[in-house]
């Protein structure tokens, strides 16, 4: 799977690239935007699920790529695992364990998640704000997040990563995650 995952890899950053360049807004909101019809589907994805969760549709990206990817590479295969980062997209029929990594954190690679076998497929997306390149106005080392669609979980990890600045603001982060209606 190798040159078609690369062929799409290609495909769909040239997408988000050109559109970019003719919306530079695109890639600087920190807020949810407007659907663009005339947008590239990958493009649109992200605005969906940044409206979902409330954040700039660049705190989808990493999801969004690796579900765009996947779904063309369950074309070729009914076992599918994408990896971008730290945000995931899967389909096995097997189940799957996820390690998280957290950086300093004592937690790191000590916790997972257990994901049974499924037919449909799913996105695992973490969002830190101690790892990574990302943007994160919260001090989370790894908030993780399940759910049917990469660049949903990939923005629902930004959000409620956003919220959280101490362990005392967990309770404050599982509270934002429930208020995404299409996580539940």
């Amino acid at each position: 799977l190798e040159e078609p995952a690369y062929q799409s890899i290609l495909r769909y950053r040239y997408q988000l690239e050109q559109y970019i360049l003719g919306h530079p807004g695109f890639f600087h909101s920190l807020v949810p935007l407007e659907d663009d019809e005339f947008a590239p589907p990958i493009v649109r994805r992200m605005i969906w699920a940044a409206r979902c969760a409330g954040v700039g549709p660049m705190a989808a990206v990493a999801g969004a790529m690796a579900e765009a990817v996947g779904q063309d590479l369950l074309k070729e295969s009914s076992e599918v695992i994408v990896e971008n980062g730290g945000d995931i997209f899967l389909r096995s029929s097997k189940e799957v364990k996820v390690g998280i990594f957290a950086g300093a954190s004592p937690l790191s690679l000590r916790i997972g998640l257990c994901l049974p076998a499924a037919e449909h497929p799913r996105g695992v997306c973490t969002s830190s704000a101690t790892v990574g390149p990302s943007l994160s106005f919260g001090r989370a080392d790894a908030v993780c997040v399940l759910a049917a669609s990469a660049a949903l979980a990939d923005g629902a990890a930004t959000a409620v990563g956003n919220v959280v600045q101490s362990p005392l603001d967990l309770d404050r982060g599982l509270e934002k995650s429930r208020s995404i209606e299409e996580l539940n």
